[in-house]
């Protein structure tokens, strides 16, 4: 049986179909379609963003420090 299996953008998916071998011309033939990971694309850094819609200076460091054992406590935690 012949087939093909290609991993390409989306947008070249009609090169594909305009493409096909003679033996799979004119007859009934299964397409899926399913997403790949891309792991030949760069990750790209994460940016702090702020909230838009609060107007207020940003979070200080010492924000995200733990609690102090006494506020603990007093969560009963």
């Amino acid at each position: 049986m012949e087939y093909i299996r290609k991993t390409v953008s989306s947008s070249e998916l009609n090169n594909i179909f305009m493409n096909l071998p003679m033996s799979l011309r004119d007859r009934l033939v299964e397409v899926i379609i399913l997403p790949v990971e891309n792991t030949d694309a760069p990750e790209k850094p994460k940016q702090k963003r702020q909230l838009g819609f609060v107007d207020c200076p940003p979070l200080p460091d010492s924000f995200f420090e733990p609690l102090p054992e006494e506020d603990l406590q007093a969560w009963g935690l």
